[in-house]
């Protein structure tokens, strides 16, 4: 009460920095847990597959696997007790004549509750998914079908493959809690052999992933013996294959790995996922800046006690003259220390309650705040009270028990400093300054890589366009001509086109390229078109031409089911196809206009390999256009015209009006694919979702850098304030040698602002090379310029002007009479 600015600022400062290290542990916490509630889960591995482009160098991890892959590993390991494939994608299910979306809906092929043993409302987990044509709902997807209805024995018409197929309902599982990587809303047995046999090579290719693996393995199981015959189990298992005159094998460029469940969410693989997952860097950093903040709080707390120090000399002084021994004088000043930390942890527990829910909603996790039991906070609150109490405490305590009485109170002397104090704190505000900038600095970058992902130049036209998407494609094809017929009569629709890829969609499709010359075949992306796509799309043709209707070599549109007359008749006369200019570098052409005209060989046209390769004519180059995150790298395509391998629709519109557009359109659609349910985006709120988790990062650096930079202020002003007050007799006789006010107030703030110039020299390099290797996780990005790196220190300078500016005028402009007398 006495002193009660230094108390504010150090139980302030301290619970600041407590609440981010709480929030930050209940957000590490949740992002480590993923999984591990799950039963069984140490014996549960997730089958990935880890691409490596000798070509390119570029990666591809993705947590899919061929079907025939996991087949052969059931197969090959006795290790293996059960495996089940899950197939990727929704469910379009028809409920009373209406066709509803089934988020996270998957196909399985085997009993998937014998793995995954989530715990059932109703229904039996050994029989649930015995039978083909059994499924299972989440809880809430069962009240969204069935209202309150009991939905077991209940049949229920989901479309498969295009065609209507009754399932019967056999249990209902508990909704799946946040921290997990997958995502079921509904889950349905069925056969793979009989689904795929008009696609039979799905169940024998390694090169087609449409789904995930997962194995238990049996008890005591090391996956590490199956991972040490991951080579020879791939010579054993993948055959080679023929491309033209050359051969190659599928396990040339890729490895296969058991990851265990647990380590899915947080692991190298990202692709390919069911749900984004995270990175164990982010959390890496997050937990750093917390102690930092942390450590800022404990090092206003070290500063202000030995800068308060002197004016305690008197009572160390007095306690030792009658008797009180060192140690002593050590515990009085930790308990003093730790009494402050309990006080500040109160303060920083109530906070945390405040913004908890709050801060769970903006990372769409569930952060549960709990006091006891395992998943209970008491233990680390101990713990943190305790560490801090002594790390801000233990230095001054020493330092305070250090005074001799003889020194002190000779000549009736009220205040001492130790030599050396005076460094030290000069040495600790750098070190906060230096955390302040130096999270300033990422903050800025972080948020300008951020709004540049956003804004960039995708290289087409991203303003008006209107995508619609959907697992209902087998409905879509048949009548997709009159569809877009009929769109296109909307008020405001300027033009509709066709595409197997579209913005961030998720499917992934490429070929090889037989070029002369060259010992292997060039991969590019390999997608269908129609002759509308690029101009719905706002993509430029750099060289020659687009596809045209009205020439038949440039449809490339094959029957489905397979026609061999049909392929062999295509095989023989080849099809015209455009690419993009990475395309045309990779083919080995400069100048995009040279690949016009030329004649390669390659796959990708859905034709069987043992009619061989297709004669391929480049007629037009396109500028490149980004569809996927600004992460991935850019994809070299080869686009071909098709009418029935189509995943999107895009929709250009120039109306003032967008949500009127996007209703009409779903009125033709309703009206026209009944049995398929309308999923349409703006391509504004597809890129908002594809970067949110980036937009997340760059606000979540910002809280932090905020709270920081508070916390250091916080320090400053309280240094300024015991500086100023030490210091009263200085100013006192420099005012009355004549000595103006700026100039005490100049010499005041240069003392302070001196610490902040060296930190910049500290924070800059060290910011730039995290930050570096940060940016290099995305193939485009800004340049790491001096802009950021000058504004905050700039920034840094100005608010410790701000913060001691105030306090230096006051005590500039006082009555040096006041300061100079004496008793």
């Amino acid at each position: 009460m006495k002193n009660r600015a230094y108390a504010l600022i150090n139980i302030l400062g301290l619970a600041i920095g407590m609440a981010a290290c709480l929030m930050i542990l209940l957000f590490v916490r949740y992002e480590l847990s993923f999984d591990r509630w799950l039963p069984n889960s140490e014996n549960i591995y997730q089958l990935q597959t880890w691409y490596h482009d000798h070509q390119t160098g570029e990666d591809q991890n993705l947590q899919m696997a061929a079907y025939a892959a996991g087949s052969a590993l059931k197969k090959d390991y006795p290790q293996v007790e059960r495996m089940v494939y899950v197939s990727a994608g929704g469910f379009t299910v028809i409920r009373n004549g209406e066709a509803i979306a089934v988020d996270n809906g998957s196909l399985v092929s085997g009993p998937f509750f014998d793995i995954f043993q989530f715990p059932l409302v109703k229904g039996d987990p050994r029989t649930a998914l015995k039978d083909v044509g059994s499924v299972a709902l989440s809880e809430s997807q069962a009240q969204k079908l069935f209202g309150s209805e009991d939905p077991i024995g209940k049949t229920l018409t989901v479309m498969l493959r295009g065609k209507p197929v009754d399932h019967r309902v056999t249990a209902v599982f508990k909704d799946l809690p946040k921290n997990s990587h997958m995502k079921f809303n509904m889950v349905a047995r069925y056969d793979p052999v009989t689904y795929w046999a008009e696609q039979t090579e799905f169940l024998t290719q390694w090169g087609w992933q449409s789904g995930w693996w997962y194995a238990a393995l049996k008890p005591g199981s090391d996956p590490k013996v199956i991972a040490a015959d991951e080579k020879a189990w791939e010579k054993r298992n993948i055959p080679d294959e023929t491309f033209g005159d050359r051969k190659y094998n599928q396990g040339d460029d890729s490895d296969y790995h058991l990851v265990n469940v647990r380590d899915v969410h947080l692991g190298k693989a990202q692709n390919g996922a069911s749900t984004p997952g995270n990175d164990r860097r982010t959390i890496l950093t997050f937990g750093v800046i917390a102690l930092l903040i942390l450590g800022m709080a404990c090092v206003n707390f070290t500063n202000l006690s030995t800068a308060r120090a002197s004016q305690r000399a008197r009572e160390v002084a007095l306690r030792k003259v009658l008797g009180a021994a060192r140690p002593q004088l050590i515990v009085q000043f930790v308990g003093e220390s730790i009494i402050v930390a309990t006080i500040a942890m109160m303060v920083a527990l109530a906070l945390v309650e405040l913004l908890a829910p709050g801060f769970s909603r903006f990372l769409d996790a569930d952060l549960d705040l709990h006091y006891f039991g395992r998943d209970g906070i008491l233990l680390p609150v101990f713990a943190l009270v305790l560490l801090v109490g002594l790390l801000g405490g233990l230095y001054p305590a020493f330092f305070l028990s250090r005074f001799q009485p003889s020194a002190v109170l000779k000549a009736n002397r009220s205040a001492a400093e130790t030599p050396g104090s005076g460094r030290l704190r000069n040495i600790l505000v750098v070190g906060q300054f230096a955390v302040s900038i130096g999270l300033i600095i990422c903050t800025a970058i972080v948020y300008t890589q951020t709004v540049y992902a956003r804004t960039t130049d995708p290289g087409y036209q991203r303003e008006g366009l209107l995508q619609l998407t959907g697992a209902a494609r087998r409905q879509i094809v048949p009548l997709s001509d009159t569809l877009v017929a009929e769109i296109s009569r909307v008020n405001g629709v300027k033009s509709v086109g066709r595409s197997s890829i579209g913005i961030a969609t998720t499917n992934s499709s490429n070929t090889g390229i037989s070029v002369p010359g060259k010992a292997e075949a060039v991969t590019l992306g390999t997608y269908s078109v129609d002759t509308k796509f690029f101009d719905t799309m706002g993509i430029k043709l750099i060289a020659g031409r687009s596809f045209d209707t009205a020439r038949p070599m440039d449809d490339a549109t094959l029957p489905f089911p397979e026609d061999k007359a049909a392929e062999q008749a295509f095989v023989a006369r080849g099809a015209n196809v455009v690419i993009n200019e990475l395309g045309a570098k990779r083919l080995g052409f400069r100048n995009p206009a040279d690949a016009v005209g030329k004649q390669f060989k390659g796959g990708g046209f859905g034709t069987p390999d043992e009619l061989g390769l297709v004669p391929i004519n480049i007629i037009g180059v396109v500028q490149d256009s980004r569809f996927r995150s600004i992460r991935e790298p850019l994809e070299p395509i080869m686009f071909r015209y098709a009418k029935n391998n189509l995943d999107a629709i895009l929709v250009r519109y120039s109306s003032a009006n967008p949500d009127k557009v996007r209703s009409d359109v779903e009125q033709v659609w309703k009206r026209i694919v009944s049995d398929a349910p309308f999923d349409a985006k703006f391509s504004e709120d597809i890129i908002e979702k594809l970067y949110k988790a980036e937009d997340a990062r760059a606000k979540t650096f910002a809280g932090f850098a905020v709270l920081a930079v508070i916390v250091g202020c916080l320090g400053l002003f309280g240094l300024a304030t015991f500086t100023a007050e030490r210091r009263t007799k200085e100013i006192g006789i420099r005012k009355v040698m004549g000595a103006r006010s700026r100039d005490i107030v100049r010499l005041l703030v240069w003392q302070f602002t001196r610490p902040v110039i060296i930190a910049n020299l500290i924070a800059w390099p060290i910011a730039w090379y995290v930050m570096r290797d940060w940016l290099n996780t995305f193939d485009d990005r800004i340049a790491l310029g001096p802009t950021p790196f000058l504004a905050a220190g700039l920034l840094a300078l100005l608010i410790a002007i701000g913060t001691i500016a105030v306090h230096a005028i006051r005590v500039a402009s006082a009555n040096p009479i006041r300061a100079l007398r004496y008793e």
